[in-house]
């Protein structure tokens, strides 16, 4: 038998580093170390382990709501013809209007997350990847209204 990897241990004082990151993941050690109550070291430490055990994958940017106004966004669920999912994956990660690919289980195959400047955008996108090779077919949300991100 294999050995299996134990899942990564986390408590109470790791989440609330990661919700602070998640926040804003430019806050300085000095400030975390405050918001946490804890001494600067241990947040280095705590961030070493976590980047070390694969938890924080790395720091990325968020756009601002006033930006993000401006965009309108849509979930376009695909079906692929069997053995296709990897080819149109490949595609769809390459359309820099992409930000996001998800393999979902269901009627359809994937879920891709369009983010584009208007509805002609989004309307030429799924044009775009209803013309992919192994799409059988797809259907689109347009996101009206973000309640909740994270």
């Amino acid at each position: 038998m294999g050995t299996r990897k134990a899942t990564p241990e986390i408590d109470a004082t790791d989440r609330r580093l990661l919700a602070a990151l998640r926040e804003d993941s430019r806050l300085t050690v000095s400030h975390l170390a405050k918001q946490l109550e804890i001494p600067r070291t241990q947040v280095y430490a705590r961030l070493a382990r976590l980047e070390a055990e694969k938890i924080i994958a790395g720091y990325t940017l968020r756009m601002g709501q006033a930006f993000s106004r401006t965009r309108m966004r849509a979930h376009v669920m695909i079906k692929c013809l069997p053995r296709f999912n990897l080819e149109v994956e490949t595609e769809l990660a390459r359309l820099s209007e992409v930000s996001a690919i998800y393999a979902i289980s269901g009627e359809y195959d994937i879920i891709a997350l369009l983010e584009a400047a208007n509805g002609e955008e989004v309307n030429d996108l799924i044009d775009r990847i209803g013309l992919l090779e192994g799409v059988e077919r797809t259907t689109t949300s347009v996101l009206l209204a973000t309640k909740l991100e994270r």
